[in-house]
This record gives C-alpha cells, structure tokens and sequence, in this order.
C-alpha cells in the first residue's frame, strides 16, 4: 500500500519544490487552491520516485492527479493503478492536460481512454493583455476602464492580513446577495475562500483591494502555479458599484509580477456568463483537461 499522507497546510514547501519546477500551467497544481479545497476532495500526496502524487475523492470515486515530477512515469502509473486495486476502486487520473496526455501515451500507448470535458478547462491569458489591454478586441474592456475612472475616486491597495476582516465582510456581502445558502457549490466555495483568507501569509498567497470612497468595493488573491504562471483563484465585488471586476482585474493584473507571462484564471464550470465574461478577455489559452481511465481491454 503506498503511504499517502494528509496534505496540511505545513507541506507547502513539499508541495511547490515539484510545482513550481514543473511546465504545468493547469490551476489545480497551486498550493492553495489543493490546501483550500481538501476539506471537499479528501486531499493526499506522497513522493514516489522523484514524483509528487495527488490523490483525492471527486464525484464520489477515487483519483489521482497525473505525477508531477521526473523519472519513470510507467513505474509510477503502474504502482497507482495496484494502489486503487488494493482499495477496490476503479483507476482514474482527472485534470490530464494535453502534455500530460502525450507524457502518459508516451509511457503507456494505448493503454487509456481521454474524455475531456470543456466545463473544467482553464483559462490562461497573457499577463500583458491583461495588464495593457491594448488593440481593437479590448476598446470594450479600456471603456469600462475609463467609465470607472471617471464616475469614482478609486484606490488600489496590495492586500495585507489587516484588511482580511473586511474582506470576509465583503465575501458574506456578495453571498447573501447571490443566495449562497440555496446552492453547494457556492457554499464549498465560500468555505475555501474563508480559510484562504485566515491562511493568507502562510499559504503565501498574494491579493489586492479596490477601495472606493475608503470603503472595499472588490478584492482578489492568487499565487505562482509554476515559474511563469500565476494562478488568480478568487475575484470578488460589490456588484452595486459598475465595473468593480473589470478594474479590480485590472489594477491586479498590473500589479503581478513581471516575471510571468501567464495568468490563468481557473474554471467557467459551464456557467453561461462566466463563460462569457472569460472568453471576453481574450485568452492565450484555452487549457483542456480529460479524466483518464483504462481502456477496457488494458
């Protein structure tokens, strides 16, 4: 039986020596997204042969995350593949990019089936695009910019743990106006992000405020998925004031270290306007991802 351990927040550093070295762009590699959620997954890891493995319950089965790392990867499959043997569950890997698709065909050809699903495909921009928004395909985005600009006095401020109560309020502002308690989804999401806040620091999670007559009108937060992608994870306004999301992505993405081309910001999840507002930015890359399972002859 391979020895899978709880993932605690303690095993950040464990968690991101093999992320932030890897080419993986896809937004469930970041730490925080992987320590904030594990109350819904279960979340595990252990260290396999110069791999790191995740591997957590989705949907009621068993699941592994493709190893990240260097090494024989074959060796590596075939001992998770006994592992859910030995707990008499089915073998699946979710969250399976198309390098990481070529990586497993390359090790094993033929022996697993890809089923993408479009719901759970990342949406990474160029943090430029993000930042100037500049050309023709963005006027839409620069008016709301500029609408903004004239109508408010605006501030934005680096997000730093004396301004986490407010943002907490702000959070159970937008939830009560959206009707949180009537949906799961919004309420496993509104359980992850109060505990990325109260862990802020130690996650090491970078966020900024946009305030609005000194009071916060929106906030985000993310962290570095690898060396030259940041992962936003949370963008959240209050929806009285017009164009606080549009500025707020803004100003952040302005404020993102140079040092990464990319920026993905995660999941529609099918949602029709969050599909809509996303594609709107333009993306660089719109990154898909396959559950993995084996075929039926294997």
């Amino acid at each position: 039986m391979i020895p899978f351990k709880d993932l605690m927040l303690e095993d950040k550093e464990t968690i991101t020596k093999y992320t932030m070295n890897s080419n993986r762009r896809n937004c469930d590699l970041s730490f925080s997204n992987l320590c904030s959620w594990r109350f819904l997954y279960d979340t595990q890891f252990v260290e396999i042969d110069g791999f790191l493995v995740l591997k957590f319950r989705a949907r009621e089965k068993l699941a592994y995350m493709t190893p990240v790392g260097e090494g024989d990867l074959k060796k590596v499959i075939v001992a998770l593949e006994e592992n859910a043997r030995e707990e008499k569950e089915d073998f699946y890997m979710l969250g399976v990019t198309p390098d990481m698709k070529e990586e497993i065909e390359a090790a094993m050809p033929g022996r697993f089936t890809f089923t993408a699903n479009r719901d759970y495909a990342d949406y990474i921009y160029l943090r430029t695009d993000l930042a100037n928004l500049t050309g023709k395909k963005y006027q839409s985005k620069r008016n709301h910019i500029n609408k903004f600009k004239k109508i408010y006095h605006y501030e934005y401020i680096p997000l730093s743990p004396e301004h986490i109560r407010e943002c907490l309020r702000l959070e159970a502002e937008w939830c009560k106006t959206n009707h949180c308690e009537e949906q799961e989804g919004m309420l496993n999401e509104r359980r992850a992000i109060v505990y990325a806040l109260t862990h802020f620091e130690k996650l090491g999670l970078t966020g900024g405020l946009l305030c609005v007559n000194s009071k916060i009108a929106a906030f985000t937060f993310g962290m570095p998925i690898n060396r030259d992608t940041f992962g936003v994870h949370v963008e959240k306004a209050d929806t009285n004031i017009d164009g606080a999301y549009a500025m707020i992505n803004y100003e952040f993405a302005n404020h993102i270290p140079e040092q990464y081309t990319y920026v993905n910001r995660e999941e529609d999840l099918g949602v029709e306007g969050l599909r809509k507002a996303k594609l709107s930015y333009q993306p660089a890359i719109i990154l898909e991802k396959s559950e993995t399972k084996l075929t039926s002859n294997s």
